[in-house]
């Protein structure tokens, strides 16, 4: 895989008022509801909205600065802050990453408690070929370049941005020698990323054929039918998908496409089932039945974006198909990262100690995140007899006690 995120560093945005989570090819969050997992995954969400649209209209869509910081506590925080390590870009490594950050900082207005400005500070921080590479820093509406080599800076020059604007949505336009292309490999990365969650009302719709090669997976599984359609001409890798579902749906037979009523342009998917003398159309199929086909073509996507997040990826789906889950996504995070979120036990018991963080909440409604580190939690396993780690968690020794109703 072409570099991943290492680290996710957090203040102040939502639940998370201050977390530093450690991030691998698969990393599950494990806890129960309300305790921030969410959060985590809509903190890239956030980023990704920035690069699309820039800094303002990305907290405008998600109701200004005030919805977005910090909701424990009497009084709005005065800054959120979002910073990321990664070996994106050419010379990065674990031990020399990139490294990007975000402040935003809010100043009440004097008098008016209510009104306020805002302010955001960005850098950027890439390693070179020799020396410690080069820093792009951001302060109001002044952007500049230091180069740092053999313990020495040179100033790159200075340029000026608009007060708001996004370093994110706007870098990628300086030259290669201004530090472009390290920015631009930042920038795809965070705009690829993709949180999953399969809408199953839309997913069962039927897809009209001009639409088979357009676009990826959208990220409720929306175009499943047609990316399905897609997805079959490769016959491996089809074939593979198909043997997926066969090992969860014991009476599949086969996954096929017909004509909606008549219409040439309009196709769906239809499941071929032993003992029915029709097929069943993805329409009428289990809500479990749509979820799972959606995982699937999200797992078997030959070309996924750098991250993938999954909500709550156990939803639906029976125990039995959660081995065959994890299988996979271990799989394919040699293509694509995944950060996925859940609160079944049964998927923790298929995980190993480094693949999962446990997720829990003070009682200031900050969430604690990792609430155990793998070494700990590595202790933890030893001490108690190589018990499964869904069970360690569902007791509460791993910091879940989870009730009846939070399943």
């Amino acid at each position: 895989m072409p570099g991943r995120l290492l680290e996710l560093h957090v203040e102040n945005f939502r639940s998370l008022r201050d977390v530093t989570i450690p991030l691998g090819p698969l990393t599950v969050l494990v806890g129960p509801n309300g305790v921030g997992k969410s959060n985590v995954l809509k903190v890239f969400d956030f980023l990704a909205a920035i690069i699309r649209t820039d800094l303002q209209p990305a907290l405008d869509e998600r109701g200004g600065f005030d919805e977005v910081a910090f909701w424990g506590g009497d009084k709005v925080p005065t800054s959120l802050a979002i910073k990321l390590k990664a070996d994106w870009t050419t010379h990065a490594s674990a031990k020399a990453p990139d490294e990007y950050a975000l402040i935003i900082r809010r100043r009440s207005a004097p008098g008016n408690r209510d009104a306020y400005t805002l302010s955001r500070q960005e850098r950027f921080q890439f390693k070179r070929t020799q020396g410690r590479g080069r820093r792009i820093t951001i302060s109001g509406d002044e952007a500049r370049v230091v180069d740092r080599r053999a313990g020495r800076e040179s100033d790159g020059g200075k340029f000026g941005i608009q007060r708001l604007s996004s370093g994110l949505s706007t870098l990628p336009r300086l030259g290669r020698g201004d530090g472009g292309d390290e920015v631009t490999r930042v920038a795809d990365r965070l705009s690829s990323f993709r949180v999953f969650d399969v809408d199953v009302t839309a997913a069962r719709m039927p897809t009209r054929t001009h639409s088979i090669n357009a676009g990826r997976l959208e990220p409720h599984a929306e175009n499943l039918a047609a990316f399905l359609i897609r997805l079959s001409t490769d016959e491996e890798r089809w074939e593979h998908l198909t043997n997926d579902a066969r090992r969860i749906l014991p009476q599949l037979d086969a996954i096929e496409f017909e004509q909606v009523g008549g219409f040439a342009d309009r196709l769906a998917v239809v499941l071929r089932e032993r003992g029915l003398r029709r097929p069943t159309p993805l329409a009428d199929a289990s809500f479990g039945t749509v979820r799972l086909l959606g995982l699937l073509a999200m797992l078997y996507d030959p070309q996924p974006p750098a991250l993938t997040c999954v909500e709550e990826i156990d939803h639906g789906l029976h125990p039995q198909a959660l081995e065959l889950i994890v299988e996979r996504m271990r799989e394919a995070s040699a293509r694509t990262q995944f950060i996925v979120a859940t609160h079944s036990p049964a998927l923790v018991d298929r995980l190993e100690p480094h693949e999962f963080i446990v997720c829990d909440r003070d009682d200031d409604g900050a969430s604690i995140i990792p609430a155990l580190t793998t070494d700990e939690i590595r202790t933890i396993v030893a001490e108690t007899g190589d018990q499964p780690l869904g069970e360690l968690w569902f007791s509460g020794v791993l910091g879940g006690d989870l009730t009846e109703d939070e399943l």
